[in-house]
């Protein structure tokens, strides 16, 4: 209550000082020091003006801020903002702060001096304003606001100055108000940077959340590719190699060498990359020669993949589950055994794809089974994780007998290499 009817008083002297001079230089000028008796009134009423637009002042900053302080009441209001940021991101975000302020007419920015300066039109809140409707009194009206924002540079941290001022001179203060305005500008760059740095929290806890569900799903895929060595596959190979041991020591051996050329490239990546094609077809071509000494001639394998596609990026496992199902479900359930195909090509209609092919002349499937198993389940679900809509897969019977599955994915190729 002190401060405002402080504020009211100072505001009203000034205006009498002011008036003051402006009686001695009419009384002199106009009317040759013989005034008439009402002219005195003047002064008075006047100063009853200026003292009731001083108190309007005081309601409308009790208004905005709820605190009234002799700094809350100033036309001229200065802040000094700690800001988390290195500087160039801070000096970003009190500019764009600025930018969205209501009213802004003209900002500029200047980033070397790390300086911001801003033209903002007033909204005067009482557009009744008395000395608005008297236009030799218009001059009294402050049209425009101005603000001044200064970034200083810190370690890691970012340090603003921010002035928001009317834009008619100082010594205007002793009898003017701008009934909040500047106050309100100040609030609203405080909480717009407020805001924005709240919003870059959250997405750097977002991206922190991020980062660790993406370090559990690396470690769920290579547990995955872990298990993707099928323990009954291992047991039997291993067997196998045994009892080959005592008959035939250089299939064992062989064996052995596929063995050991398979679990190479089975073992887990250190990095959630995608494999190549010429990667995948060297995992497999070791699997189908260990299955090749099992089956005998049973098994016969057709290849056709171009070294131009080799350098394809390709999901790691994929090829071999389509050559695990045409065995488990194509070729072992035949007494005669069968051929596999795995076939490579640009795709015709969109050279910007490639599409890798696995076919059998097996058992076939039944068309209310068509596609349905959890590995093939598994084949369409990583594509659509890692090529979205880019990339496709289709399984249909194959003519005369057999199972035809095709994988369409981008002709994206590992780094340095080229498809010419």
């Amino acid at each position: 209550m002190f401060t405002s009817l402080v504020f009211i008083l100072r505001k009203t002297f000034g205006g009498m000082v002011i008036l003051s001079v402006f009686i001695v230089l009419v009384v002199n000028v106009v009317f040759r020091y013989n005034p008439p008796d009402w002219f005195f009134l003047v002064p008075v009423v006047l100063s009853a003006l200026i003292a009731a637009v001083a108190f309007s002042h005081v309601r409308r900053v009790r208004l905005i801020s709820i605190e009234v302080t002799a700094s809350t009441l100033a036309n001229r209001q200065r802040r000094q903002i700690e800001i988390p940021l290195e500087t160039s991101l801070a000096f970003a975000l009190v500019e764009a702060a600025i930018r969205e302020l209501p009213g802004v007419e003209r900002v500029e920015s200047a980033h070397d001096s790390l300086q911001v300066r801003a033209k903002i039109k007033r909204i005067n809140p009482y557009q009744d304003h008395f000395f608005s409707q008297i236009k030799c009194l218009s001059w009294l009206v402050t049209k425009r606001n101005q603000i001044l924002a200064t970034v200083t540079p810190g370690d890691d941290v970012g340090s603003i100055s921010v002035l928001c001022e009317p834009e008619k001179a100082v010594w205007t203060d002793l009898f003017l108000v701008d009934n909040g305005t500047n106050l309100e500008n100040m609030q609203a760059i405080g909480r717009a940077i407020s805001r924005r740095i709240a919003e870059q929290r959250h997405q750097e806890k977002v991206s922190a959340q991020q980062t660790v569900i993406e370090k559990e799903l690396t470690v769920a895929k290579l547990n995955l590719l872990h298990a993707q060595v099928e323990p009954h596959f291992l047991y039997n190979t291993l067997a196998s190699a045994q009892i080959l041991t005592r008959t035939d020591p250089a299939g064992a051996d062989q064996m052995l060498g596929n063995l050991i050329t398979y679990l190479r490239y089975s073992l887990p990546r250190t990095e959630d990359s995608l494999s190549t094609l010429g990667e995948e077809l060297e995992r497999t071509k070791a699997y189908l020669d260990i299955m090749k000494i099992r089956m005998g001639s049973r098994l016969q394998l057709q290849i056709e993949v171009g070294d131009n596609l080799r350098k394809v990026l390709f999901p790691s496992m994929m090829l071999q589950t389509l050559v695990e199902n045409a065995i488990k479900h194509g070729l072992e359930p035949q007494s005669g055994g069968g051929t596999i195909w795995i076939l490579a090509r640009f795709n015709e209609h969109h050279e910007q794809s490639v599409s890798v092919t696995v076919a059998d002349d097996g058992h076939g499937f039944s068309a209310e089974g068509a596609g349905t198993g959890i590995g093939l389940h598994n084949v369409r679900e990583r594509l659509r994780l890692a090529y979205g809509a880019t990339a496709s897969f289709a399984i249909v019977a194959n003519f005369p007998s057999g199972v035809t599955a095709t994988i369409n994915v981008p002709a994206n190729f590992l780094q340095g290499a080229s498809h010419a």
